[in-house]
């Protein structure tokens, strides 16, 4: 039984890539896959038929090692996530709700800042503070400029050998950052028409295109991230540096909150913590504490 990755997902037909990558098999997913209420995904490894030449059905859904609702996908290794140092202005909460998410899913962040050239020197110092604190975190930084000429030679590294989709706020230019590593993609960069309702690349259809040994989403994809799934004692293992030192407290389920020896306030104090994470991360806290309880229909 042939074996290989759902490469591209598209009007219910899942474009399936044999394992030695030489044939894509246009393919439906079996009946059982809704009983079952499994959904196929890009990036799945999969077993399927080929019905014949052109034409197959997916047989079997390997286990995943995460998925995404937005963009629908699966197996992702990294995530680049694209925040302008300006225009819109550098927002370490959103980037923070972004690393938590991407972090509860074992997804590797890799955080790009653009347009570092239209800041003022004085904030450049303060971003550059930023950069310092995440890099410490053990995030890796790429700051890069708009037209930047190196951008491509500096993201291929980045993405060889890894499956990446690209994440971040509306206008920071990571569709410029698509179209500069696949031209080939042409994406618009400008306003989605307004007659149209929508851009020619959407969530809905998510392509996975080889780069550099690797894949790379052919979606910007999504811009914002909820924790409706993440229960509040999860929260500290998505902050690396929370997690380094959780083992410190004098509570195994210490929250990081009024309980007494917490090693995270303690490194909060001596400025081991940088103090906006530490307040970011009571923020996320309360949106999970405040969150409606879900009933399930078993």
């Amino acid at each position: 039984m042939p074996k290989g990755q759902i490469r591209k997902a598209l009007s219910g037909f899942y474009y399936v890539l044999d394992e030695d990558g030489e044939r894509y098999t246009q393919c439906r997913g079996r009946g059982v896959f809704r009983n079952r209420q499994i959904t196929p995904l890009v990036g799945d490894y999969v077993d399927y038929k080929a019905d014949n030449e052109l034409e197959g059905t997916i047989l079997h859904v390997y286990d995943r090692k995460n998925e995404l609702v937005r963009p629908p996908i699966a197996n992702v290794d990294q995530a680049i996530l694209v925040f302008s140092a300006k225009q819109p202005d550098f927002h370490p909460l959103l980037l923070d709700r972004f690393l938590t998410a991407i972090e509860s899913h074992s997804i590797q962040p890799v955080i790009c800042l653009t347009k570092m050239d239209l800041l003022k020197e004085e904030e450049k110092e303060k971003i550059q503070h930023y950069i310092a604190d995440y890099e410490k975190i053990g995030y890796e930084v790429i700051p890069t400029f708009i037209d930047d000429p190196a951008l491509k030679d500096r993201l291929m590294p980045v993405l060889e050998g890894k499956i990446s989709v690209l994440a971040g706020q509306s206008g920071v230019g990571k569709s410029t950052m698509l179209n500069t590593i696949l031209p080939s993609l042409k994406l618009k960069t400008d306003d989605i028409s307004k007659a149209l309702n929508r851009g020619k690349h959407t969530t809905r259809h998510v392509e996975l295109i080889a780069v550099n040994n690797g894949l790379l989403a052919d979606t910007p994809g999504f811009s914002s991230f909820d924790f409706e799934t993440m229960e509040r004692e999860e929260l500290s293992a998505c902050f690396p540096e929370f997690a380094a030192r959780s083992n410190a407290c004098k509570f195994r389920e210490c929250l990081h909150m009024n309980e007494p020896k917490c090693a995270i306030k303690a490194a909060v104090e001596t400025k081991e913590i940088p103090d906006y994470r530490y307040k970011h991360y009571l923020k996320f806290l309360e949106e999970i504490m405040s969150r409606k309880p879900r009933y399930s229909n078993d």
